[in-house]
């Protein structure tokens, strides 16, 4: 298999992150049609009936209606050192000084008693970080803690009785589903917009950002820089994704952490402060029988691939749990823990099941031969600051 085949299928968008530091221009978005609106001049005509409404034709006003007083608005700051050695003569701030910079983003009350979430992007580095009820009460906010692998965070205000979400199941989603974004883009303070669940499960080498851990939500409900943290609410209101992202080279084209995967970092961070995730060091792609036979077309290409659906490895990590098992770039693999592997998230899944320090049983394919590998999962190094 040649470098160039990797190279290739590599070769993704800029993604743009929507909180602190995110981008200062965003292509403005068509107004997307109105599904529940009654065509009137049908409506008004003698011979034909009125046409009826759905049952849950209100159901968006609903949803924002329960969960939007729980959405807040988070602003963060931070202190950073002036940089310019030539004491501001080209236009910056002389150096020695230090400046502020200031973002915003999106978060929603999960705990009555002042928790709630939003992204790790959102208050990372942040000296202070203040948050916004929609009645317009502010509160100085604690990060408890903030896990870069899954982008999940969680703040506590001094609050009590305080208008909560309700939270969701992201596990059974389909595509097609409704989605209803809330959030705060570009400083318009509790902005709702609606679209569907576009796909689920998107890796994060699919994504563009392979350094995070997560299975992510794609959704074309639009959202831009401030929607950053803020809930995906399905068509009874409940939350199933925190919005993360947008692919800046696209329209219609967002992504949200599942909330199941966010309860679960937030219920890490709540108990010891911190996430902790088990490492396999490898990076991957999803294969399909319609990519090995691409591949296989090529006369330079150095071997074959299977042509099925697996998790095919790209990159080994030197000194990786996965090297010291003997995984090699080029494997296929296609089982874990007996259970098949379909995909690049798949594996991905099967290995955030597991804890630090067990052991994850695989089966591949190496030109075209199975082999059975046990791996002893590391954890990922905690990102220094």
């Amino acid at each position: 298999m040649t470098d160039s085949f990797f190279k290739r299928t590599l070769g993704l968008g800029s993604l743009v992150l929507l909180g602190l530091g995110g981008c200062s221009q965003v292509a403005q978005l068509p107004t997307p049609p109105n599904p529940l609106a009654v065509n009137r001049s049908e409506a008004a005509s003698p011979n034909r009936p009125p046409l009826p409404l759905p049952e849950n034709a209100n159901f968006i006003v609903a949803a924002v209606e329960r969960d939007g007083a729980a959405v807040v608005r988070i602003n963060a700051s931070r202190r950073v050192s002036n940089g310019d050695p030539f004491g501001g003569l080209f236009g910056g701030p002389p150096a020695g000084g230090n400046r502020v910079e200031r973002g915003s983003g999106s978060g929603f009350i999960f705990d009555s008693n002042g928790l709630l979430m939003t992204n790790a992007h959102v208050v990372e580095g942040a000296d202070r970080v203040q948050v916004r009820l929609k009645d317009g009460r502010t509160y100085d906010g604690q990060v408890l803690g903030a896990d870069p692998v899954t982008d999940v965070a969680v703040v506590k205000i001094d609050a009590k009785d305080l208008p909560t979400v309700r939270i969701g199941n992201s596990d059974n989603l389909r595509p097609g589903e409704w989605a209803i974004a809330i959030g705060n883009p570009l400083g318009l303070d509790n902005t709702v917009t609606v679209g569907i669940i576009s796909a689920t499960g998107r890796s994060s080498s699919e994504v563009g950002i392979p350094d995070k851990r997560v299975g992510f939500i794609q959704t074309d409900a639009a959202i831009n820089p401030g929607n950053s943290g803020g809930p995906l609410l399905n068509a009874a209101g409940e939350v199933i994704g925190i919005n993360t992202a947008i692919r800046a080279d696209g329209q219609g084209i967002g992504f949200a952490v599942p909330i199941n995967t966010a309860r679960r970092i937030a219920d890490q961070i709540i108990q010891t402060g911190k996430a902790s995730h088990p490492l396999l060091g490898v990076q991957m792609l999803p294969l399909t029988p319609e990519i090995a036979r691409e591949n296989n077309r090529n006369p330079n290409a150095s071997i074959d691939l299977p042509e099925t659906d697996g998790a095919l490895i790209v990159q080994v990590l030197p000194n990786s749990p996965a090297a010291a098992a003997g995984i090699r770039r080029g494997d296929v693999i296609t089982a874990a823990e007996g259970q098949p592997i379909r995909s690049a998230s798949d594996l991905q899944t099967a290995v955030e099941k597991k804890k630090v320090g067990d052991r994850l049983a695989l089966e591949l394919l190496r030109q075209q031969q199975k082999r059975q590998v046990t791996v002893q999962l590391a954890e990922i190094p905690q990102q220094q600051g």
